[in-house]
């Protein structure tokens, strides 16, 4: 039984528990009870490998919201017109990195981006001044996100 126990171990990669490892036993044909093959990889110290928990937020002030001022007909016909932006999560090792970028609308180019360990409000700042750093607007950009539009004029003027 041990046997068999190892080789349904060593074939998930060293990821499943004493629940999956008794599924795949009882699929290949082998006769047992969950509680024995627990027992069996309790006693002999496998083990499956724990992944990454999923990041979760809490709910604290309701968000700003603004209005979203690309849906009132603009149309992006130049550059640097209207950068949207957005934020996402990457599983390491070492755990969880967050990912704020920038993209402007006309070119669909990746203009600023920031990643850092925490989800903080200088993820998105550090995102938004590499892109007004590297495009150097001269004039006013409607910045979209998923909590609405904004202004560069206020970060330019």
């Amino acid at each position: 039984m041990l046997e068999s126990i190892r080789i349904a171990y060593e074939e998930s990669g060293g990821i499943y528990g004493s629940p999956r490892v008794y599924n795949e036993l009882r699929e290949s044909g082998e006769r047992c009870g969950m509680k024995r093959v627990a027992r069996i990889m309790r006693q002999h110290k496998i083990r499956a490998e724990r992944s990454y928990k999923k990041p979760w937020f809490r709910s604290g002030k309701p968000a700003n919201v603004f209005s979203n001022r690309l849906r009132e007909g603009i149309e992006v016909r130049e550059r640097d017109q209207a950068w949207v932006t957005d934020i996402t999560y990457i599983r390491t090792h070492e755990g969880w990195l967050y990912l704020a970028v920038v993209m402007d609308l006309h070119t669909r180019m990746i203009i600023g981006w920031s990643m850092k360990p925490t989800l903080a409000r200088e993820l998105v700042l550090d995102a938004l001044l590499m892109a007004v750093w590297r495009r150097r607007p001269g004039k006013e950009v409607i910045v979209h996100s998923d909590q609405g539009s904004h202004s560069t004029e206020a970060m330019t003027g």
